[in-house]
């Protein structure tokens, strides 16, 4: 029994000292120059934490509501119908998260090749009224680690209104005959920008490198890398961070938001050689897939009108169509710079959400038929994972405008409380990819999705035929 009191001190000791390493852990984070340079950074993760035990607590005082609310559904021939279909969505995501991980794991990038394997490349710029970033962009594609040989740099100015040109002209008197620079008459969109690069283009590859890119010393050779070890590899896409993500909350969010969406969503497509978007940022062609499709990607419509969006995203879908391989290379990387203002971050959301619809009705044609010798069940089950989100867009928003008449506090609970489990996943793999605390920005991120922009998709669906970038500085047209 003299045992019993020590052996209490000594529990009692540990807890307090896991409590202070906690709470200096926590303090640590939230002093982090890193993290919180903004001083406004601080106050939303403090209050995203604040939200996440509200949450908890709501959740647990209204527990009993919730399963009453269940019971009440159970009894009637609707309710029954929404949990059996609402079971039945949270199996299939589920097994979807297990069989992404599962693919995830097999993932491995394709180291680069030699210098003599090297096939030679057209690297497309298009640029938009981005003053000196084009010149930062066009410098860092010069300091690439390819030989210089097997490399050519065209950069198309789209009609800006800045002093776009000049920095081009500037990038031209510096880089010599190592870079080509062309101005379109007027505006066009990018799509045409890119047009004009691909014609232009001798390489047998093409990239495509937005010009508020910056790359990395070695990302075009490991870019290109798997065309030479995969013969039927059609398009490769890069790894995107975030440039702009030192000081304002929303890039900072949207790095970590990159970090899933590429390093693990695209290495699990890769495994199945079915990336289902190359981004504009930095994406990779071979040039005779580009040439296959070309007449058909620039003459592209939807419901009649030009499209004038999701050029990369309809690239991908015409070269998945020709049976070819879409993968992606994790050690390609490109830092581009995103919305630092809510406004922005919505309009690009609604351009993707846009594309994304236009798209998936595109790839509904062609997955099911034998548009591929081997390797279609994986494309499938991407296609099908993609079609019940906008499936299900509106009568997820009805169910949820029905569950905050009903009970908004235990509504707001169970949501606070969902985001939590969630997004803990995505903080735990920013972390264990870069080792550090940036990855909390995940639960406020989610926060902000959940309940700022929960309107984004099922806004795309209805408006699935407006044009117009957007965010390029161009009036929507309707």
């Amino acid at each position: 029994m003299a045992s019993e009191k020590p052996t209490s001190n000594i529990i009692l000791s540990n807890t307090k000292s896991r409590t202070k390493k906690i709470s200096n852990g926590f303090n640590s984070f939230l002093n982090s120059k890193s993290i919180t340079e903004n001083p406004y950074n601080k106050i939303v993760l403090f209050s995203t934490f604040l939200l996440m035990l509200l949450g908890v607590y709501f959740l647990s005082v209204f527990y009993g509501d919730f399963e009453q609310l269940n019971l009440d559904k159970m009894s009637t021939t609707i309710g029954y119908s929404f949990i059996v279909l609402a079971t039945t969505l949270m199996a299939f995501k589920v097994s979807f998260f297990i069989y992404k991980a599962y693919n995830y794991f097999k993932y491995k990038p394709i180291a680069s090749v030699s210098d003599k394997e090297l096939p030679t490349i057209t690297v497309i710029v298009p640029a938009y009224n981005e003053g000196k970033q084009v010149w930062d962009t066009l410098m860092s594609l010069d300091n690439s680690n390819y030989p210089k040989e097997k490399i050519q740099i065209i950069s198309i100015d789209d009609g800006s209104k800045d002093d776009t040109w000049d920095w081009m002209l500037d990038a031209k008197t510096k880089l010599g005959e190592r870079l080509e620079i062309y101005q379109q008459p007027e505006n066009q969109g990018k799509r045409h920008a890119l047009y004009r690069g691909f014609n232009l283009g001798t390489g047998e590859i093409y990239v495509t490198v937005d010009s508020d890119s910056i790359v990395t010393e070695d990302t075009l050779r490991n870019l290109v890398s798997p065309f030479v070890k995969d013969e039927n590899c059609g398009a490769v896409a890069g790894n995107i961070r975030v440039l702009n993500n030192k000081k304002a909350m929303l890039p900072k969010m949207l790095d970590v938001s990159f970090v899933l969406s590429f390093e693990f969503v695209r290495s699990a497509e890769s495994n199945l050689n079915s990336v289902l978007c190359t981004p504009g940022a930095l994406a990779a062609y071979k040039s005779t897939a580009v040439h296959e499709c070309l007449p058909q990607w620039i003459n592209q419509t939807f419901m009649g009108q030009p499209s004038d969006i999701g050029e990369d995203r309809a690239m991908t879908n015409m070269i998945l169509k020709q049976g070819k391989h879409v993968l992606f290379q994790k050690n390609a990387v490109a830092f581009t710079n995103v919305p630092e203002e809510y406004m922005g971050l919505y309009k690009m959301f609604i351009r993707w959400g846009r594309s994304n619809v236009r798209e998936n009705l595109e790839m509904a044609k062609y997955v099911f038929t034998n548009f591929r010798a081997k390797g279609k069940s994986g494309t499938r089950i991407l296609f099908i994972s993609q079609f019940l989100k906008i499936l299900m867009s509106y009568p997820l928003l009805i169910s949820m405008l029905f569950f905050v008449i009903v009970h908004p506090l235990l509504f707001i609970g169970s949501t606070l409380v969902t985001i939590l489990v969630i997004s803990t996943f995505s903080v735990l793999f920013f972390a264990s990819q870069y080792k550090t605390t940036e990855g909390f920005w995940a639960y406020s991120y989610s926060i902000l999705f959940t309940f700022g922009l929960f309107w984004i998709t099922p806004y795309a669906i209805a408006t699935a035929n407006r044009r117009g970038w957007l965010t390029r500085g161009l009036e929507e047209k309707k």
